[in-house]
């Protein structure tokens, strides 16, 4: 196994004796390396084999920022999701659930954490999730010596409901989608922009729209009073992307006929500044 592209110090592309090309992640395993030298087995503490249905463009661009004790704790979290579950998950939880791993810590050392409208339904219809995703918390705890709050368990499970879905069992599933597609449409008509779909941007704005669908069909609403000046200051930094915001409100008021509270817009707004790019 030798090394094709260094992406840091502890993560590297590397090409295997039948020419699969896969990411390697270990301490120091792309340390001094160049393009060609080959790879110490006993430094490889992970891999990931690159298949065609995976985007290794997002990856490598998430990589590239989060240090490896977070990778490593994200990756012990999906193997014990594994194991409880029995079953396989899809490999885009490894890039989704890392990534969100790594900005609840950031949001944690800030100071900003986020309530979780929807734990009261995920412990119910989500158990065995919701329990994984606590003991996700305690592994991250003992780990990285950071305490996460509950809320952060509800959201790590649906990480892993969003991973373990059965296409063919999952009711909504098409209508989701088409909303989907509907909402990303009206970003990009208000802004007149193609959206880059291989972005990490892109993938959290998906990620968040399911969770707001989710959060339509089953009539949850967050409605946290204790974020109202937070609310009141991104209205007036982004009054572009709160008016597409409000242009999303109208669209699902027609389709559920439910109008979104003030704290829905914000966090699409937020979710719309990142994924446009916009100044």
């Amino acid at each position: 196994m030798f090394v094709k592209k260094i992406i840091n110090n502890n993560v590297v592309i590397s090409l295997d004796e039948s020419n699969n090309e896969m990411i390697v992640m270990g301490k120091g395993i792309g340390f001094k390396k160049n393009i060609g030298d080959n790879i110490s087995l006993s430094m490889i503490e992970k891999k990931y084999v690159i298949t065609n249905d995976w985007n290794e463009n997002k990856l490598v661009k998430l990589l590239e920022n989060i240090p490896l004790e977070h990778i490593q704790v994200a990756n012990e979290i999906i193997s014990f999701a594994k194991i409880s579950l029995g079953k396989k998950l899809s490999e885009n939880i490894f890039l989704t659930l890392t990534d969100h791993i790594h900005y609840a810590i950031e949001r944690k050392e800030e100071g900003l954490e986020i309530k979780n409208a929807l734990l009261w339904e995920i412990k119910r219809f989500y158990n065995h999730e919701f329990l994984i995703g606590k003991e996700a918390i305690s592994i991250i705890n003992n780990r990285l010596n950071i305490s996460l709050s509950e809320d952060e368990a509800g959201f790590i499970a649906l990480h892993i409901v969003n991973a373990n879905l059965d296409m063919g069992e999952v009711g909504h599933v098409s209508e989701m989608t088409e909303l989907i597609q509907n909402i990303l449409n009206i970003v990009k008509y208000h802004f007149n922009v193609e959206i880059d779909e291989y972005s990490l941007n892109y993938e959290r704005f998906v990620t968040h729209l399911k969770f707001f669908i989710q959060r339509l069909y089953s009539d949850v609403r967050l409605n946290d009073a204790e974020t109202i000046q937070f609310m009141m200051k991104i209205k007036e930094q982004y009054v572009k992307e709160y008016e597409c915001a409000l242009k999303i409100s109208s669209y699902v008021e027609s389709k559920f006929q439910r109008k979104l509270e003030e704290d829905e817009l914000i966090y699409l707004t937020i979710h719309i500044k990142r994924i446009t790019n916009q100044d």
